[in-house]
């Protein structure tokens, strides 16, 4: 039997290829939490630092006469010179290897199993013998529950290869912000386009429908963000989540946008309520919204339409 057809046949199976195959995925999105924020910081402080870097060298010029002007300027060239010389370790999502944040141990393919080496390991380094954080197992698994979650719904088709990525993309953003209150564009871009991409053939919703789910999902938020401020004076969000929600309604066009709000309300109450209640967490520290956005839009993503009708029933 062609392997397609049985996919396609078998909901179950399929289901369990995309489980064992996101648990592995579940183990790079704990490296891309971890380093993009990071990157993002180092580019940053290196665009801060060039920038800082030309003001002082433009006031130099101005306050100094053209002999120490040349002087200067052979110097700076001397230094960038061997600045390049220096050799500095890259960081990114490929390099260095993993290493133990306690010992510097560099973890080995067989320490890195996503969730079989933590529990071999005892949850523990294999050489200080210090304590690895759970999150780590955690996120593998809620990726590959969440991604055969994807399969069994949409079953082995186009539906479900898009969905796969996007369903990757938002368990990065929700810990991101979780972590560091940021959204990345990295991220939330390069998938709003996609969004609009793969509308272009109706693959969830009619392109028009898809533009004008961007467009709004952004100015809704924006608009909210507005007045808030001017009433109270604060911001109650930032930019990241407006880019966000116009991602989701590229994805799932302008008529979604309604259920996402609310459902990412109820979200954010109830967590943050267990989190005041529950933890202690103190109510003034911010709560990104972020994560309630993307666990709503995954919701109305796979849900949407039976929450929606279930909804019409109750009410007429």
């Amino acid at each position: 039997m062609d392997l397609t057809l049985y996919l396609q046949q078998s909901p179950c199976v399929f289901a369990g290829f995309v489980f064992i195959f996101s648990l592995a995925i579940g183990s790079f999105l704990n490296v891309v939490i971890y380093r993009l924020p990071v990157m993002l910081e180092n580019e940053w402080r290196e665009q801060a630092h060039e920038f800082l870097e030309f003001e002082e060298k433009e006031a130099q010029q101005q306050a100094n006469n053209p002999q120490q002007q040349n002087a200067e300027q052979s110097s700076l060239d001397d230094s960038a010179a061997a600045g390049i010389e220096e050799e500095k370790e890259s960081f990114n999502l490929a390099f260095p290897n993993s290493r133990c944040p306690n010992c510097e141990h560099e973890i080995k393919p067989w320490e890195n199993i996503p969730v079989i080496s933590y529990l071999f390991l005892g949850g523990k380094c294999s050489h200080c013998k210090n304590k690895i954080s759970i999150r780590y197992p955690v996120i593998e698994l809620a990726t590959a529950l969440f991604s055969a979650l994807v399969a069994w719904h949409f079953g082995f088709g186009w539906q479900a290869a898009a969905v796969l990525p996007l369903t990757w993309a938002l368990v990065v953003l929700t810990m991101i912000d979780f972590d560091h209150q940021i959204l990345p564009d990295n991220i939330t871009l390069p998938f709003l386009w996609l969004g609009l991409l793969i509308n272009v053939n109706e693959l969830f919703v009619p392109l028009s429908e898809a533009v004008i789910g961007g467009f709004a999902g952004y100015m809704v938020l924006w608009m909210v963000y507005w007045i808030f401020k001017i009433v109270t004076g604060k911001e109650g969000m930032g930019y990241g989540d407006f880019k966000l929600l116009a991602l989701l309604g590229a994805w799932m066009g302008w008529q979604a946008l309604p259920l996402i709000i609310i459902l990412s309300s109820f979200v954010g109450a109830f967590v943050g309520i267990c989190l005041i209640v529950v933890l202690g967490r103190d109510k003034n520290i911010p709560i990104p919204f972020g994560p309630y956005l993307s666990a709503a839009g995954f919701i109305a993503l796979l849900w949407g339409d039976q929450i929606l009708d279930q909804y019409h029933r109750y009410l007429f």
